[in-house]
């Protein structure tokens, strides 16, 4: 319900408020015509609150199982089900069930179960796929969330799992140490490339460099959508070889570039006019943001572009992935949080960019984009920060 912003939007949202924590105005609210709908549709979105982890777990159990995997090239029945997942056939229903409730199968009229509305947004995104594999690690560090918000120093699951963030020198991981995420990283990718390219469109740029790059996913993505576009890598030694792996099946080795080193420490390889940060500033605290700004800003050329793009706090229509998940992913991870894109401008702003602002996504829930510019005529001063 919208009440309008300012003073007397907050008194009658206080008003309201008090309202709905008496049981016998919930009770009228029910039953009279006017306002039915609403608080059945506010009941409704409290019990999903409240239910969220049970939902998530038959989730989890449909991913594990591969169950909409095995309806994708047609519908069967319940018994043909639960032979193929070895699964007494009470038990296999109770899991279709659920998923049909939960909009990820459907019932036809023959009585077989079929991929439903978001099912086949799951296939079609591998990358969530992945995440809901990697979530038992961070419901794991979940169980007692009181105690993960009063520990100065979480010893996690989830911090482990993002070996870089536990090292002194990150430069000094292994391949083993940096293969447990990079591919969760690559799979998430892909979506978040298409808001990229839906903010930016590179046409009159020459080399885009991407910062913590991976195994060089997104300068693929960007390489393929950009045909002019030279494209680069910057990250940790032992994911280069990665990126150069990738570039080389792709057949892009002629027009890329793979640098090592640690984005923290380092400076920023020079020569590119776009540098692009994806899902990095929410890792680090704003002393290394800005640091880390500056660095870019040093090695892009007058009038170069830094674009960052991420999941942010506030961003509308995504205000639960940024504020509740990233929040709490992030406080797990021990590390970084999310910040608005007013805050990122602010740290642009402090690192010398200039025309700095948000542009509007598609798909705010993958991320927000953010640009700015290194400025074309620069004072001594600013050339010295």
């Amino acid at each position: 319900m919208d009440f309008g912003g300012g003073a007397l939007g907050d008194r009658i949202r206080r008003v309201y408020g008090r309202q709905l924590m008496n049981a016998r105005t919930q009770s009228r609210l029910a039953e009279f015509p006017l306002t039915r709908a609403v608080s059945k549709g506010k009941a409704r979105k409290l019990f999903d609150v409240c239910a969220g982890f049970v939902y998530s777990q038959v989730l989890k159990a449909i991913v594990e199982l591969e169950v909409i995997e095995l309806l994708v090239s047609e519908p069967m029945q319940s018994r043909d089900i639960a032979a193929r997942l070895s699964l007494p056939r009470d038990r296999a229903e109770r899991l279709l069930d659920a998923g049909v409730a939960l909009n990820l199968f459907y019932l036809q009229s023959d009585g077989h179960y079929a991929v439903g509305e978001l099912g086949a947004a799951l296939i079609g995104c591998p990358g969530t796929l992945e995440m809901v594999r990697h979530h038992a690690l961070l419901y794991d560090d979940l169980r007692d969330p009181v105690a993960l918000l009063k520990s100065e120093t979480p010893d996690t699951t989830v911090s482990k799992f993002w070996t870089y963030g536990s090292h002194d020198d990150a430069r000094s991981l292994s391949d083993e140490d940096i293969e447990t995420y990079s591919g969760l990283m690559a799979a998430s990718i892909p979506p978040i490339a298409d808001e990229v390219l839906g903010a930016y469109a590179f046409h009159s740029d020459d080399m885009l460099l991407d910062v913590g790059g991976g195994n060089g996913m997104l300068a693929s993505i960007v390489a393929r959508r950009a045909p002019h576009l030279k494209v680069a890598t910057f990250d940790l030694p032992a994911v280069a070889p990665l990126a150069e792996a990738r570039f080389r099946a792709q057949g892009q080795a002629s027009r890329s570039q793979v640098f090592s080193g640690d984005f923290t420490q380092d400076e920023i390889p020079r020569g590119a006019d776009v540098i692009s940060l994806v899902r990095i500033l929410l890792d680090h605290d704003d002393a290394t943001v800005l640091k880390l700004l500056r660095r870019v800003r040093d090695a892009l050329p007058r009038g170069g572009t830094v674009l960052i793009a991420e999941h942010m706090s506030g961003s509308r229509g995504a205000e639960r992935t940024g504020d509740a998940y990233f929040g709490f992913y992030l406080l797990a991870m021990g590390r970084g949080r999310p910040r608005t894109p007013k805050q990122i401008c602010n740290l642009l702003e402090r690192a010398g960019f200039t025309a700095v602002r948000k542009v509007s996504s598609a798909r705010p829930i993958f991320a927000t984009v953010v640009l700015g510019r290194r400025k074309e005529e620069e004072s001594a001063h600013e050339e010295q920060l």
